[in-house]
């Protein structure tokens, strides 16, 4: 490979990667300090004054770190993460982690100001130290004195004993919670191919039980022809399983009508988008709304043909209507096509889903806004309260489109494609 530079040896490359990583980290330790001072300007003084009015809005100190941490302003730390350039959720625990270092970690967070620490290292240490209380994170902190040698397992050690001795109490609540550990997770992340992953803890007899119940259908299910390998007979036969007991017809009171119902059968919800294409099977692509990802068509096909299935069509929601009511309320059919239209709560780098968030009225209906899905926007609880108490706002320049502005001037655009800071020739006023 010829870069067009004379060779360099492989000393001089290497020298020259760990002065990158030396300034890297150098970074990193800038931002950390400017995170505490800013953190030390943004306290609020204590529980009891956690809500408070400043300059004219509500503003709740919120604790994101450990026991003896500082509450810190809750409408300051969301501009903050939006100038880290973090999602709302990630950065709120990386700014918890470095106000867990600097306030409850003394020498863990000297040691990363001194460069003798990585950073990610101590950030590892304040994850395994946040929930325990002062006496024993400040245990903790005095045994990583020199905390450059210590690995995780031995971090490990430290606070399990840290809690026994300073916290018995949590300790023995601990011990007896892990008595009961059993749970059966299915990963909502649906893959590129439509596949789940599925993992449990049961009971002994009940995972024998079940193992049986499993092998059972499979061989079964061989004999009957499903010429399929033996593993895939038996994720199968397990699905079989949940179908069987899913067609059973169980009564529950209509949540209308308080009359008891059968609901029998599996029930899918597909929000299908189709293009000039679709029907000339040139683009056989569905979108799975739960799943949050695409799948085949052929996939939607095999899960419609399941037995025992039910199938709802709903009208098409074009999401270009304009159909105002003229109450305050939003109806179902308004936030259906806004959680379409958006698909997650619209603050800068917040994901959570549109469907578990409020609908704004973007102009405010005391001040006139119509109530829309033109004027309705999601917004998870925690920004709505920011947009409705704070000096954050936003400006809809169109539908799914907005502009945002933080308390010191930050803009942000955020759209379909995501979040875009907004960087100006001058810095906001202070």
């Amino acid at each position: 490979m010829d870069l067009g530079t004379t060779p360099r040896s492989t000393a001089a490359v290497l020298s020259e990667l760990r002065a990158g990583v030396q300034d890297r980290e150098a970074l990193v330790v800038r931002e950390w300090v400017g995170i505490v001072e800013w953190a030390s300007r943004h306290v609020v003084a204590g529980p009891e004054g956690a809500a408070t009015i400043t300059d004219g809005y509500l503003d709740t100190g919120v604790p994101i770190a450990g026991d003896g941490a500082p509450l810190v302003s809750e409408f300051g730390l969301m501009e903050l993460v939006a100038v880290l350039g973090r999602s709302p959720d990630g950065g709120r625990a990386y700014v918890g982690r470095v106000i867990e270092c600097a306030w409850r970690l003394p020498h863990v967070y000297d040691a990363v100001v001194a460069g003798r620490l990585a950073p990610w290292r101590a950030e590892r240490i304040a994850e395994r130290t946040h929930g325990l209380n002062s006496e024993a994170a400040a245990f903790v902190d005095r045994q990583l004195f020199d905390a450059t040698g210590v690995g995780w397992a031995q971090l490990d050690r430290l606070v399990t004993e840290a809690v026994l001795r300073f916290d018995p109490a949590t300790a023995e609540a601990e011990r007896a919670k892990a008595a009961d550990r059993r749970r059966f997770d299915i990963d909502p992340h649906v893959d590129d191919h439509g596949l789940v992953e599925v993992s449990g803890l049961m009971d002994a007899a009940d995972g024998h039980d079940l193992n049986q119940a499993v092998t059972r259908r499979a061989e079964v299910l061989g004999r009957l022809g499903d010429h399929s390998s033996l593993d895939v007979r038996r994720s199968r036969a397990a699905a079989e399983l949940a179908r069987a007991d899913l067609a059973l017809d169980l009564l529950i009171p209509d949540p209308d009508t308080g009359e008891a119902i059968a609901v029998p059968g599996r029930k899918v919800e597909l929000n299908v988008h189709i293009t000039d294409t679709t029907l000339t099977g040139d683009n056989p692509v569905g979108r799975w709304e739960q799943g949050n990802g695409p799948l085949s068509s052929e996939q939607i096909r095999e899960w419609l043909q399941a037995h025992d299935t039910t199938i709802t069509i709903r009208p098409v929601i074009d999401l270009a209507d304009h159909l105002p009511v003229t109450g305050y309320e939003v109806p179902d059919r308004h936030k259906r096509a806004v959680a379409l239209r958006d698909h997650t709560c619209r603050f800068p780098r917040c994901t959570r889903p549109a469907t578990r968030c409020d609908i704004d009225h973007s102009q405010p209906h005391a001040q006139g806004g119509v109530t829309c899905p033109c004027n309705e926007v999601p917004l998870c609880r925690r920004h709505h309260r920011a947009k409705t108490h704070s000096a954050w706002h936003y400006d809809t320049l169109t539908p799914g489109t907005y502009l945002w502005t933080s308390p010191h001037g930050h803009a942000f655009r955020v759209d379909h494609r995501g979040t875009h800071p907004i960087h100006t020739a001058d810095p906001p006023d202070e």
